[in-house]
């Protein structure tokens, strides 16, 4: 027993002394591993420093100078931490992480896929111009101004309040209108004459009206076209230009430009009709009958009486 326990105590001895030979004999490159290491770290900072300087060069966006930037020097430090593990001569460990970091990053792809579409969507919305922060666009079935574009999100206030956060995925794979790219929008206004009213004279008022409504835009920019026959009024749809300058305003010119043409048509007796609906009130004349009555009434016979 005692035998035993020596043989296992002197292999134990040996292991331990090959083990501080090895570390002798490596401490060399450890000490100059150390010293890379630390370098690296230092010249880090500098390369992100550096890097966000040149990508702003290009009038690139915040978010892709900020990308851009950890991205390099991601890259950078990895690329040290390669060096640091090949002075400490670990090959074989440097492939194994080689491999591994392939495998994990193909689950991670695979298991984040939404996520790097979003990221990579963002990217796209960062380059293009067709977009910016202040825009009124209509997305996925909102509308508002576009408060903030992230690498994943876009974040939409609209008109009534609310905060919408669009994945820019969606954001990119489905139809955007943007209201603000080109700073006007054209106002339709939907109205009616009766029948027995000068459908020239009308359209040359509400022509008129509209003009002397906007400083900025003459009688001869504001269309105005008869398109169908109603109920009980020729409908026509008024179009003019305004200055683009958010939803509100927009509103306020269509709200204007109602009461400038029904001041108009009110002055001139103009009619503008609305829904006539008739109402009878009658029974026939076995129910009449049957509740004592002698003739069908009706809402008018009552009126006339």
């Amino acid at each position: 027993m005692q035998e035993q326990f020596q043989e296992a105590w002197d292999k134990l001895i040996e292991k331990l002394q090959g083990w501080l030979n090895q570390g002798v004999a490596m401490l060399p490159n450890l000490v100059l591993a150390a010293i890379v290491l630390v370098i690296a770290i230092f010249l880090a900072r500098q390369v992100k420093k550096q890097l966000r300087n040149l990508i702003q060069r290009f009038g690139a966006k915040q978010a892709i100078v900020d990308l851009g930037a950890n991205i390099g020097t991601a890259v950078f430090f990895v690329i040290a931490l390669l060096v640091v593990l090949s002075i400490l001569n670990l090959d074989k460990a440097l492939t194994s992480i080689i491999a591994g970091a392939g495998v994990v990053g193909l689950a991670v792809g695979l298991a984040f896929q939404d996520p790097i579409l979003n990221l990579f969507s963002g990217i796209m919305m960062s380059i293009r111009s067709y977009y910016r922060v202040g825009d009124v666009v209509t997305t996925n079935s909102y509308t508002g101004t576009i408060e903030h574009i992230t690498l994943r999100t876009t974040v939409i206030r609209t008109p009534i309040g609310s905060k919408v956060i669009i994945p820019n995925k969606d954001v990119v794979q489905n139809p955007l209108e943007n209201w603000s790219i080109y700073g006007r929008r054209r106002v339709d206004m939907e109205c009616g004459v009766g029948y027995g009213m000068d459908l020239k004279k009308s359209q040359q008022l509400a022509k008129e009206a509209i003009a002397g409504e906007f400083e900025h835009i003459n009688e001869g920019e504001v269309e105005v076209f008869f398109h169908s026959f109603g109920d009980s009024s020729i409908n026509f749809t008024a179009r003019f230009w305004v200055e683009f300058q958010g939803i509100a305003k927009y509103k306020e010119a269509m709200s204007r430009a109602v009461i400038a043409v029904k001041a108009a048509y009110d002055r001139e007796d103009i009619n503008i009709p609305f829904p006539i609906r008739t109402l009878d009130f009658g029974l026939y004349d076995g129910e009449l009958d049957a509740l004592g009555g002698g003739r069908r009434s009706s809402k008018r016979d009552t009126e006339t009486e």
